[in-house]
């Protein structure tokens, strides 16, 4: 089935990295009318500007990333927690506050968020960043709860390993040493492709429905291992 974007506008974030270019693609293949920013906003206002700057739109993807930085809990720094916290939750707050506003008053639209699993199940030495992206998972599940009642689907796509540029890129991906680590708690024990990012992120815009504020990790079963 094509053309299931067909007419509809939707607003991609950090369009040119992380899982933009993928969700784009495929995207743009299911005929959507794509609004691909590619800046990194920082706060609140920042992430509602790209917002009011798309106008109305049918989906919002919310693709934010920013690269975790490895620390002891006792040895975070300041600037790395709140650079966390500015780019991947601030933005998000303003980027659906803004959205969901017209989605309201337009009867609907879809909000698919790419999040992170790490806060699932949570990782040493990135406490600073599984604190941010868990805080994205939380405010989208009870957005997602209260905006079910107005047509608005809220959902995220909370992955790890899978290949991407800001996490996973290919000098990374082809050292032998973390594959094998990689398999060790991966039960796929693969790495997950970009484009089933993709195909979710369409399933999740188009098709799904009964799902309001669903987080659904997509990491090849790592967040049900020990």
């Amino acid at each position: 089935m094509a053309g299931r974007l067909a007419g509809r506008r939707v607003l991609l974030t950090q369009a040119d990295r992380y899982m933009g270019p993928p969700i784009a693609e495929r995207f743009r293949s299911e005929g959507a009318e794509l609004i691909e920013d590619t800046g990194t906003p920082r706060g609140i206002a920042e992430g509602a500007a790209v917002a009011e700057a798309a106008g109305p739109v049918d989906v919002l993807v919310a693709n934010l990333a920013w690269p975790p930085r490895p620390a002891l809990v006792d040895a975070i720094e300041d600037g790395d927690w709140h650079d966390l916290f500015d780019v991947l939750v601030h933005p998000l707050m303003g980027l659906v506050r803004t959205t969901a506003a017209a989605m309201k008053s337009a009867g609907g639209g879809r909000i698919v968020a790419i999040t992170s699993a790490a806060p699932l199940r949570g990782i040493p030495r990135t406490a600073a960043y599984c604190a941010a992206r868990g805080a994205q998972n939380a405010y989208l599940r009870a957005a997602g709860l209260e905006l079910a009642r107005d047509g608005v689907l809220v959902t995220a796509i909370a992955q790890n390993y899978i290949a991407n540029d800001t996490y996973y890129p290919p000098g990374l991906t082809e050292d032998e040493a973390f594959l094998e680590r990689m398999r060790a708690v991966v039960p796929a024990r693969r790495l997950g492709e970009p484009e089933e990012t993709a195909s979710m992120a369409l399933f999740l815009a188009t098709e799904a429905g009964f799902v309001p504020g669903q987080i659904f990790p997509l990491a090849g079963g790592w967040t049900t291992t020990l």
